[in-house]
């Protein structure tokens, strides 16, 4: 596939981050979804929207997975999913639990580096559905989620799944955190914490003798979310403890499955300069591409006889590639 071009008036990391998450999108050849819930514990349940070719088996499957305050029906978990089907793949659009309208079905939250869930929904595709090829794609902390679960697994991945890929993802949490909390990052910053705190709210209804809301007025930034909810909740010491644990570089070194990473150098609050780190760039497993644009999950480029969406057909090559002739060969590029 050619190099990401984008078109003159979206090179700039904000202006390609809104851009993509305002412009509408439809994609009417997508098959209506069908909705599927896992058990990934004895007390939780996530919801997958499911897009099954005829005869299942004899087809390949991928699983999105959405990025932070987001759901199976952000525009890139339907692009993405549109692409893949075409191109011969069942598609399962994960919501991470609580998410896409789940928070009753846990009592619990998610948070960036929980494996356990989409290794449990894997688990289940294997052993029930007898499915035998998967890839996993991941945007933003769904990346991480991605990239950490194929370090999670190390020599013991299933053979069943071919590849992995994570487009914008924050792979160093404790970086990309404290990215978002620069001033040119408020507008961001503030649609994070605008959507936590809703959510928090609703779980407290929920579950009102599992969260107390006394602080959460004072909560302005991630970071404060992290350190009063999302840490103490998980048996994390605090968000730095947190940010550590649930990053994914702490395990790539381990990573045994093809992975593609898919970044931007303006992306507001995903810096490269975590996609330099030794244990990813000596593992021949992981294939880095950094772009000069691109933004946060934008990546929309000069359209060639197609939508423009070019982090979509990047992952869905990738994954057809993995597919078809499993590779291990190194590739890294700066576009």
């Amino acid at each position: 596939m050619h190099n990401y071009c984008p078109p003159n008036h979206l090179r700039g990391g904000h202006r390609m981050t809104l851009y993509a998450w305002a412009c509408p999108r439809r994609f009417p050849r997508l098959s209506v979804p069908v909705p599927r819930y896992f058990d990934v514990s004895s007390d939780t349940r996530v919801l997958g929207h499911c897009h099954w070719k005829h005869e299942p088996k004899h087809h390949p499957t991928l699983i999105a997975l959405h990025g932070l305050e987001g759901s199976s029906r952000a525009h890139y978990m339907v692009g993405l999913a549109d692409k893949a089907f075409l191109a011969g793949f069942n598609v399962i659009r994960l919501n991470q639990r609580n998410c896409g309208g789940t928070e009753h079905l846990s009592p619990g939250l998610y948070h960036s580096g929980l494996t356990e869930d989409p290794a449990a929904v894997l688990k289940e595709l294997i052993e029930v559905d007898k499915l035998s090829s998967f890839v996993v794609v991941g945007y933003s902390l769904g990346g991480n989620l991605a990239v950490k679960l194929a370090g999670d697994y190390g020599d013991c991945a299933p053979p069943q799944l071919h590849a992995v890929c994570a487009i914008s993802p924050t792979l160093d949490l404790e970086r990309c955190v404290t990215a978002l909390d620069r001033r040119e990052n408020f507008a961001y910053q503030w649609n994070f914490v605008r959507n936590l705190k809703r959510r928090i709210r609703q779980k407290a209804r929920l579950f009102p003798q599992r969260y107390t809301l006394g602080c959460l007025g004072k909560v302005t930034s991630v970071r404060e979310f992290d350190e009063q909810f999302t840490a103490p909740h998980h048996n994390f010491l605090d968000a730095n403890d947190y940010y550590y644990r649930a990053s994914a570089l702490r395990v790539t070194q381990k990573i045994r499955v093809p992975t593609l990473i898919l970044s931007a150098k303006d992306d507001p609050f995903v810096p490269p300069e975590q996609f330099k780190e030794t244990s990813l760039l000596k593992n021949p497993h992981v294939s880095i591409v950094i772009t000069r644009y691109g933004g946060h999950c934008g990546f929309i480029a000069v359209p060639h006889n197609d939508d423009g969406y070019w982090a979509e057909y990047r992952a869905i090559e990738f994954a057809r590639r993995n597919i078809s002739q499993p590779k291990h060969l190194k590739t890294q590029t700066m576009d």
